[in-house]
């Protein structure tokens, strides 16, 4: 999956946002202003999604190319590597669970929020 095609996605989701408020090379995803993706649009070409952190154990076990979080809470976020062999597919899954838990975690006058955008 190519940059482009990760950020369409990200973007696509309800209430999501894009901005850049560490550097101009890390475009951070968020939806109510919680972080669901970051995205290295330098050469690493890698991105860190939130999850669950026994199917997050799983994953790095079974890809290559899906190691714990960098710079990130190594419990509750991945990195995966854009560049590698992960099947779109799964990024797409793997997008759709990090929203989630995102949205799984506001609180109801949010959740109402984003209901009505």
């Amino acid at each position: 999956m190519n940059i482009e095609e990760f950020r369409a996605y990200c973007i696509s989701k309800k209430g999501a946002t894009e901005s850049f408020p560490f550097d101009d090379v890390t475009l951070v995803f968020k939806v109510m202003n919680k972080m669901f993706a970051l995205l290295n649009l330098d050469e690493s070409r890698t991105a860190n999604l939130k999850c669950d952190p026994e199917w997050a154990i799983e994953l790095r076990e079974k890809y290559a190319d899906i190691i714990p979080g960098y710079h990130m809470s190594k419990i509750h976020w991945n990195t995966l590597l854009l560049d590698g062999y992960l099947p779109s597919n799964l990024i797409y899954q793997l997008i759709d669970h990090s929203y989630d838990l995102v949205i799984q975690k506001l609180t109801k006058k949010q959740k109402e929020e984003l209901s009505n955008l």
